[in-house]
């Protein structure tokens, strides 16, 4: 054995430290990919899955040091591009974000994360068109996984491009079946072009399982009041503000199917309105 241990050692180490990752350890992760690194500064797996863990439990600024020591033996890692990315954009550093997604595509144009993440970011900026350019290049170089395509729905939503929503959330659920969120969001689409009879049926069946779920009892109180069912509207909104009263609240107030309720006693002492 060697001053700093034998090359068993370090594997034994990086084994036991990436089963604590997957059992959702980071930190424990973290101590023992330090001492890697202390024996071998230039391990790039223990540099990447230091960052990720460091990334999972908020410590950005270090990540970013872990994932900048990495670039410096490989500067065209894509994963660890764009894992600073996601950094940085967590420290509120927007442009050098944007950057580092953008020499992850450079570097490896077929890396979907990057593309993903680029869109996530222009979606909070309120670049809607230029993010949806983003989601449908992560789809096209990774089709198989729903997330890019999930967010192309919502943005679709946000744009009023409600058919097109549907049809994203539709073929998610349908290749995906455990995917709730893109059923719920089926749901909304459903509502919004006015097929409300049918997005009830999906609202039911997911509060057969998630009984407590505060948004889906909420878009079921909309859809039953835009389909004049006012005294069923009213009972179910109860129920929501019970759970979540300021949220609810403010978005009642301000929901168009709910307008003829203003003048509902019932609805303006929910409300407070």
């Amino acid at each position: 054995m060697g001053l700093f241990g034998s090359k068993e050692d370090t594997e034994d180490m990086m084994y036991n430290a990436m089963s604590l990752l997957e059992k959702n350890q980071p930190k424990g992760a973290i101590s023992i990919f330090t001492k890697i690194l202390k024996q071998d500064p230039k391990n790039i797996s223990a540099l990447y899955n230091k960052g990720l863990a460091l990334n999972q439990i908020k410590k950005y600024s270090d990540a970013v040091t872990c994932f900048d020591l990495l670039l410096e033996i490989n500067p065209k890692d894509a994963a660890a591009i764009n894992n600073k990315g996601i950094a940085m954009a967590e420290l509120g550093n927007i442009q050098g974000a944007s950057e580092c997604y953008d020499k992850a595509m450079e570097v490896d144009p077929k890396y979907g994360p990057s593309y993903f993440n680029k869109g996530v970011l222009l979606d909070k900026l309120q670049e809607h068109e230029e993010a949806l350019n983003c989601f449908e290049k992560a789809i096209q170089v990774s089709p198989s996984k729903p997330n890019a395509q999930f967010y192309k729905g919502i943005i679709l939503g946000k744009l009023k491009r409600h058919e097109e929503a549907l049809n994203c959330f539709e073929n998610i659920y349908r290749k995906n079946p455990t995917h709730m969120d893109a059923f719920f969001h089926k749901g909304i689409e459903l509502a919004e072009i006015g097929k409300h009879e049918k997005a009830i049926e999906i609202f039911d069946q997911i509060l057969s399982k998630h009984k407590d779920n505060v948004n889906i009892i909420y878009a079921k109180s909309r859809s039953k009041a835009s389909l004049g069912m006012f005294p069923e509207s009213l009972e179910l909104l109860k129920q929501a503000i019970s759970k979540n009263p300021k949220t609810i609240r403010a978005w009642a107030k301000e929901e168009k199917a709910f307008t003829q309720l203003h003048t509902n006693d019932k609805f303006r002492a929910l409300v407070k309105l």
